[in-house]
């Protein structure tokens, strides 16, 4: 049952009542250390909302239900201080047409992220460095790193990524859904299968030129046999930006316990993934389906997903859930893939990337103003506090700096 709320003059009596001088409640130790902490998560998807129609990043949004989980009142109110903004595109039919669309699709997305940053500047500033990120939190602003999720839009010229790079790119993820030019994807479309056994050769050439740049790669959609190359071949580790535990949920895009330890060996970080269908198994219902696409094409047939009509869907959404009710990932079911993979991989190659405004959420952890939970269960299930830290962004962070170390290593060399 829902609560009803307290009504407006009720509430206002009920402050009145307190003493003027009455303070807030102390933050509890978990919260405390959570502030403190440099809070990243290396998969957002929330470019794909900067683009829509009335849409502001500074803005509250959360009336807008799961079609908005990040903006700026809600990373103060949970403590995230940043992280990796995604430019993503999916997967097109490779013909010369569609490479050159998704190329500019992937421009487009790049500036409206520059420009998000570009009309905030109190808020947020672009990260290029470890040492970016933590000057960027000591000064009270939001942390700006751009990644790159499929890298299809460098299929027609692979050379745009010294572009992107001097743009800002700092990671890359080489497929998204189905096959590209530069290795198979952990979910080809029906028909496809693997096509490359891993790697193609421009997407071994890739892995090179993302060394040399100093780019950190990232494995999340890509094949099993893609992940075995990048243990072959990367001069520097990588990471997975958004995967979870094969062991705990069998499914393409989780990761095995085998290859969790291999990719500790390696110096990678796997960032855990609270995409439902990714941690339990949720069965598929036709009818649930079919009105949810007729919720989607209902917005863009009235014009586009503004504000306005992202808060008529999401009262719409929460009818069908009643209607159609299915099993919905929890904050527990979230948990136990976290902690089994930091008990396979070892606290220092393990982080956060939730998919947020990508598909991620669960039933307590539906947006990032709720992400202190994961840090007081971290500290209940015994981590310390260094470790806590490392998980939620000094991992990260240490994978670029050894990505960018080799670059210049590699730069001082070619002189």
């Amino acid at each position: 049952m829902r609560k009803t709320a307290v009504p407006a003059l009720l509430a206002l009596a009920l402050a009145a009542a307190l003493p003027a001088h009455a303070a807030k409640p102390a933050a509890s130790p978990a919260r405390a250390l959570h502030d403190r902490m440099l809070v990243l998560d290396t998969h957002l998807d929330t470019p794909l909302n900067l683009g829509r129609p009335g849409w502001s990043i500074v803005d509250d949004h959360r009336d807008e239900g799961p079609f908005s989980q990040v903006d700026y009142p809600r990373m103060v109110e949970g403590g995230l201080d940043g992280g990796f903004w995604v430019i993503y595109t999916g997967q097109g039919d490779r013909s010369p047409e569609s490479n050159r669309r998704t190329r500019d699709e992937a421009l487009g997305r790049l500036l409206q992220i520059r420009e998000m940053v570009a009309r905030h500047p109190d808020k947020f500033e672009l990260a290029l460095t470890a040492d970016d990120a933590r000057r960027i939190k000591a000064a009270g602003r939001k942390v700006v790193f751009i990644s790159m999720e499929n890298a299809s839009p460098l299929a027609a010229d692979p050379s745009l990524l010294s572009f992107f790079h001097a743009q800002g790119l700092r990671m890359l993820g080489i497929t998204h859904i189905g096959n590209n030019e530069f290795g198979d994807s952990s979910n080809p479309r029906e028909g496809e299968g693997a096509e490359w056994g891993g790697l193609s050769p421009a997407g071994k050439a890739l892995v090179a030129e993302a060394n040399r740049l100093g780019i950190v790669l990232d494995q999340s959609h890509s094949s099993d046999a893609v992940f075995d190359d990048l243990i072959a071949l990367s001069k520097v580790p990588f990471v997975l930006s958004h995967s979870s535990a094969d062991a705990v949920h069998d499914n393409p895009r989780n990761i095995d316990d085998e290859r969790l330890r291999r990719l500790a060996a390696h110096g990678g970080v796997i960032q855990v993934n609270a995409l439902g269908a990714y941690l339990v198994d949720t069965p598929v219902i036709p009818e649930r389906q079919a009105a949810l696409r007729a919720l989607y094409e209902e917005a863009e047939a009235k014009g586009g997903r503004s504000p306005e009509v992202l808060r008529e869907l999401a009262r719409k959404r929460e009818e069908i859930d009643r209607r159609y009710p299915v099993a919905e990932a929890t904050f527990e079911d979230y948990m136990r893939h976290l902690l089994h993979i930091l008990e396979v991989a070892g606290p220092d190659h393990v982080g956060i990337g939730a998919d947020w405004d990508g598909g991620g959420g669960v039933a307590g952890l539906s947006d990032i103003s709720q992400i202190p939970r994961i840090t007081e269960r971290l500290l209940q299930a015994g981590y310390t506090e260094q470790q806590v830290a490392n998980i939620w962004g000094g991992n990260i962070l240490r994978v670029l700096e050894q990505a960018q170390a080799y670059a210049a290593k590699v730069a001082a060399s070619s002189k």
